[in-house]
Parts: C-alpha cells; structure tokens; sequence
C-alpha cells in the first residue's frame, strides 16, 4: 500500500488534517489504534477559538457546529464571592465557540467518509521506518498479519503516549515538563447549565469550573488531590463540594443529577521539540500538553495542523519546502505562547499544597487586575480567544 502522507492516530488532529489534505487532491491513510466507537466515547474539552472555528469550516466539517455551537462572548472568574467578567467582545473584539470534541471528532468522521477517505482501525505494534532516508514506510500488525505503508512524510498525531513521538533519538529530543501537584475530577450531567457562560473559580479548598456543552448537559470540575479516586467520589459528594467553591449566588441556582460520566485528569505542562525529524511530524498531543484551565488543548492541535497542511501543500502544489521546513519553528512559537498563558491561569486560579500567604495574595492581586484594568483584561481575552495563526 502506498500514500502521500500517513497520519497515526485518528483524533480530531489526524482527521482535521486528512481532510484538509485529501480535499486538496493529497492522499492521506490514517491509522487509529482504537475503534472509532472508543474514539468518539473520549469526554474533551470544547471551547473553541476563532482560528478552529475558521479552520472546521474551511475543511467542509462546520455545518453542525454553526447549528448547535454556543458562542461565548466572556466568561467569570470568581474569587471571595466575586464575580469578575471578561468581555471578549468588548476587551479584544472576539468570541469563542462551544461545542464538544466529541462532536467536533464525529463532525470530521463524517466529513472524512463523505470524501471516501482511508482509515485504519484497530493498528497494533506500529513502527516508523526510515525517517532520515528517502523512502519511509510505516508498518503494524492488525488481526495477527503484518502490514505496510509507503509514504512521502509522516504525520504523528497518536498523542502524548503515541509511538511517533518516542521515534525521534533521545538524544535529538528535547522535552520540557511541569507535572501539577492535583487533578480534575469531572462531572457530566443532563442538567442545564448553571450560566450562559464558563465560571473558572478559585477557592481556598481548591478550584472549581461551571462548564456545559449544549441546553441541557453540563460538565463540572473540582480540583482534587492526585492520590483521590473517582469511586472516592460519589455524586452527592461531588455536588456538595462544586456548590462550596462556587460563589452563593450561583451555588444556590446549581441544578444537581445523576452524573452520566466521572472521570479524574491529572494536569500538565509538556513540549518536545523539535516538531520535525526527517520525514516525520508531530501534532498535537504528540508534542505537547496543557493543563485545561486555558482551553488550549484542541486549539493548538488544530493550529499545528493549519501550519502543516500549508507546508504540505506547497510542498505538492509550488515545490516549496519552506512551509517543512519552517513547521517546527512557526508551531512551536504559538505553543509556548499557549503554555505560558495556560501556566498563568493555572497558577492564578488553583490552590497549590505549597502556597504561602504570599503565594495567595499574588492571586488576589492578579484577580483584581482582571476586575479593574482594561489592558489586564485585553491580554486575558487576546490570549484566550486564540492569537493569529
């Protein structure tokens, strides 16, 4: 078998990216380890910035999204019973959208069969092959025989635990990490949300976050200890300690249900660089993780795909290899941008084990910036609705 371009994994990244191709005329063949049942039962994020959104569209997979997305035009920030509100439109002249990875990935699914694109599931024991050569291959087994794939160049998007990424040598390599001493425990529930818009609130028992993804399913969050359980969770519990974080007024209009999934996500910061080894790129989670406070995630992903999909098609279209060759630079510049303010956020809005008066006075003091200054607020919103790609 052979193709232009093989994509490994078959996430929101991999199928963005083989849709952007193949509706170019550059084939594409994506190999996914998991079903695509499994694929579409992962819970994500789902705040959108205008650069995805702009991004869904071109690829022919935004129809759905303009239909049931929410546009949020701010979100609160609460601290000591105080709400404070970033007005987007007013602080930088943009919004973002709601809309939930799960159907941004079956919006892309569809899009991708419509196309008659390939996809491989149910990939074991993949192995990248002659990266630095001129003629690299990928192989895997699937039902107990063995496979492979030619191709021109590689796209990695199997994620942080993804093969791709450890393919580069160790010592060309370089990562950077930040593992935070707490996770998230989440909570979705058929109950309509608590507002219209996300409340990130700090709290000295720990943070907490009104999230939702349509009229009547919410998702929640509490920040907890590492060593914490989801069965330690029950949902009464779960209730109890979300309404004691949040602010009385919105506490007091919370509507409460069964939970319809419960999950624990640990936080960290992660870039590998470079992005490029030979043949082979990375996007994605494959090359870097944020911690969810800034909704950054899938962002990025998208952002690494726009920056490559532009390299590959003038390397097809023009035989131009400065979008290649320039990918790892230009990506890497938006991601450490996307790190610092995902950082900062987590920083200003969680309570660490180590923090001292001092620590938590800095966060009463950055808050208040948020509530009183216009530049404060312009910075949080640029960063927040996406910078330019």
């Amino acid at each position: 078998m052979r193709t232009q371009v093989a994509i490994i994994g078959g996430g929101p990244s991999g199928l963005l990216l083989s849709q952007l191709l193949n509706k170019a005329g550059i084939s594409t063949v994506v190999l996914e380890r998991q079903s695509r049942e499994h694929v579409l039962s992962r819970i994500r994020a789902g705040v959108l910035e205008r650069c995805t959104v702009d991004l869904l569209n071109e690829a022919g997979a935004g129809a759905r999204m303009a239909r049931e997305g929410f546009a949020h035009h701010g979100c609160y920030l609460s601290s000591d019973q105080q709400m404070i509100r970033v007005d987007f439109q007013e602080a930088c002249g943009h919004k973002v959208m709601v809309y939930g990875q799960t159907e941004v990935t079956r919006d892309l699914y569809e899009a991708q069969d419509a196309l008659g694109a390939t996809h491989i599931h149910g990939v074991e024991n993949v192995v990248l092959h002659d990266l630095k050569g001129g003629a690299p291959y990928v192989t895997w087994q699937k039902d107990g025989e063995s496979h492979r794939l030619d191709c021109d160049f590689i796209a990695g998007c199997d994620g942080f635990h993804g093969v791709s990424r450890r393919t580069i040598p160790e010592d060309v390599r370089r990562e950077y990490e930040k593992v935070y001493p707490f996770g998230w425990l989440g909570v979705l529930s058929e109950t309509p949300p608590v507002r219209d818009e996300l409340i990130y609130a700090n709290h000295p028992r720990g943070f907490a976050l009104a999230s939702m993804r349509n009229e009547m399913l919410s998702r929640y969050y509490i920040q907890v200890p590492l060593t914490d359980k989801v069965e330690d969770w029950s949902d009464d519990a779960f209730w109890a300690e979300l309404k004691a974080r949040l602010p009385q007024d919105v506490a007091a209009d919370l509507v409460t249900g069964p939970s319809i999934e419960k999950s624990i996500a640990p936080l960290r910061s992660f870039v590998s660089e470079p992005l490029r080894w030979g043949a082979l790129f990375l996007c994605g989670d494959a090359a870097h993780i944020v911690p969810p406070t800034g909704a950054k995630g899938l962002n990025l992903a998208t952002s690494d795909v726009h920056y490559l999909s532009q390299g590959l098609l003038a390397h097809y279209n023009d035989n131009d290899p400065s979008g290649l060759d320039g990918y790892s630079q230009k990506a890497l510049a938006r991601i450490w941008k996307a790190m610092r303010f995902s950082w900062s956020v987590t920083t200003m809005m969680h309570s660490f084990p180590q923090h001292s008066d001092f620590d938590r006075q800095m966060q009463r003091v950055e808050l208040e910036l948020l509530a009183t200054d216009p530049a404060a607020r312009k910075l949080f919103a640029e960063a927040y609705t996406g910078t330019p790609l």
